[in-house]
């Protein structure tokens, strides 16, 4: 296996790496950005970006990071695609190994591997994906305004998502497989309240259906009778959660019950000294584009003072 050092490694390659990446190598930590399996993160699948300040007439996903990555290897970041297939954070510095042939210790260690959508696996879901078909109301329902819409899902983020399409959409079918929400009462509440959200209890999706081009509409079947139904809808959004991509440290480093890292309140600073989280691996609550980017500059700030530091301690 071959063996190098380097005092930054950024794991990670969307809006938190590439940010991060920004500010490290303007800081002359000459940091090494692995992209990943997916380089540029989730908004690779997202066709126009709208929310993201500095592009007034909104940008194409897979467009917008690869400015980020431009911007990043401007002031030097030495952007490599592979994957961390592992690491150890038992000792310092820290290691990491990329796709199992290459392992870099590194001084710093900024984590921005980001999160996945949890999808329901349909084949029409897959073939709709950016044609209607969408896993974030806030970043997509805009698309959608004056139009009907439906959203699978019934915990508190699938409750918060209806309420905000229904501000905008005249009308909202929320797909729930039980005969009860998960969401708080309060968010129960809201849907509950909310008129033109309207509530399919016990009720799965059969097939997201299309024209070719876009969604038009989605079948869907009562689980107790059978009954089926197909609903005419234009956007259809997903909302059953997200897994962040955290595997390779559950060995190392805290983590809540679904996956998504723990960092000391209002920094990046994990339980080990020189790891440093960012982005959607430790958001569960924001997940955008825009805060996972001041994330990023979060933990580049955090890693420069703390490598700044362990000089100090050495000098």
């Amino acid at each position: 296996m071959t063996q190098e050092k380097v005092k930054v490694l950024i794991i990670g390659s969307g809006p938190a790496g590439y940010t991060a990446a920004i500010y490290a190598s303007r800081a002359g930590l000459n940091p090494v950005l692995v992209t990943g399996g997916e380089p540029g993160g989730q908004l690779t699948t997202t066709n126009d970006v709208e929310n993201y300040p500095g592009y007034p007439e909104g940008v194409n996903g897979p467009q917008m990071m690869m400015d980020f990555q431009k911007q990043a290897e401007r002031f030097g970041t030495d952007v490599r695609y592979g994957m961390v297939t592992s690491v150890d954070f038992s000792s310092y510095p820290h290691k990491a190994v990329v796709d199992e042939k290459h392992e870099i210790t590194a001084e710093a260690v900024i984590i921005s591997t980001g999160a996945s959508a949890k999808y329901l696996g349909l084949e029409s879901e897959k073939k709709y994906a950016n044609k209607g078909v969408s896993a974030c109301a806030v970043c997509d329902g805009f698309f959608y305004k004056g139009k009907p819409v439906a959203l699978v899902g019934g915990g508190d983020t699938a409750a918060e998502e209806a309420t905000y399409l229904a501000n905008i959409c005249p009308k909202v079918y929320m797909i729930v497989r039980r005969d009860e929400l998960r969401a708080s009462k309060i968010m129960q509440e809201r849907v509950m309240n909310t008129p033109n959200i309207e509530v399919l209890w016990n009720t799965e999706t059969e097939e997201v259906l299309g024209d070719g081009e876009a969604v038009t509409g989605v079948r869907v079947f009562n689980n107790k009778t059978g009954e089926k139904k197909d609903l005419e809808i234009d956007g259809f959004f997903v909302a059953i959660g997200h897994k962040p991509n955290t595997d390779i440290f559950k060995e190392y480093l805290d983590m809540d019950e679904t996956g998504y890292l723990k960092v000391v309140p209002g920094t990046s600073k994990t339980k080990i000294e020189g790891v440093f989280v960012t982005g959607d691996a430790a958001d569960k609550v924001y997940r955008q584009a825009v805060t996972a980017a001041g994330m990023g500059c979060m933990g580049a700030l955090d890693a420069e003072r703390f490598l700044q530091a362990k000089e100090f301690e050495t000098a």
